[in-house]
């Protein structure tokens, strides 16, 4: 049944696809199906000219597809600039945007541990002992806690 639908549609079969996987795109967003979409739109304009060919036979206009895929896949991930730089570097790390800010100890520092008190969160830090109420300035973070010096 498949067979004879793409054989009646020609080559429009592939630019009904990539219709389909664009459509797709906007309704499940991540970029992806946007390159598959655009492929099976390249293979369908292609096509076009060479249908009534022997040697563009079903076999190679897939292979022809999958090498588009991939390729302009890859072509717009790096086009996209994914690795551009953020306008808020920490937004995922909290812990490590933390560093460099002071705050006030709220229960001393005895035998290196002590809290402190963020925003509305309560912090386990560790450094040199400090009596309560003394200004810290964080100094590292990490999955522990966070580590302080007297500012």
């Amino acid at each position: 049944m498949i067979a004879s639908l793409v054989t009646e549609l020609g080559p429009w079969s592939w630019w009904i696809l990539g219709l389909v996987f664009l459509g797709l795109e906007i309704l499940i967003p991540g970029v992806f199906l946007l390159w598959i979409g655009l492929a099976a739109i390249v293979v369908g304009a292609l096509s076009i000219p060479l249908w009534g060919s022997a040697f563009w036979a079903w076999q190679l206009q897939f292979l022809v597809f999958a090498v588009l895929a991939v390729a302009l896949a890859v072509l717009g991930r790096r086009l996209s600039g994914s690795n551009a730089d953020s306008d808020q570097p920490m937004l995922n790390r909290r812990v490590e945007g933390l560093v460099g800010r002071t705050a006030t100890l709220e229960e001393p520092l005895n035998n290196g541990k002590g809290r402190i008190r963020l925003d509305d969160t309560t912090w386990i830090v560790q450094g040199p002992d400090l009596p309560a109420g003394t200004n810290v300035r964080i100094i590292a973070a990490q999955s522990g806690g966070l580590t302080v010096e007297r500012a």
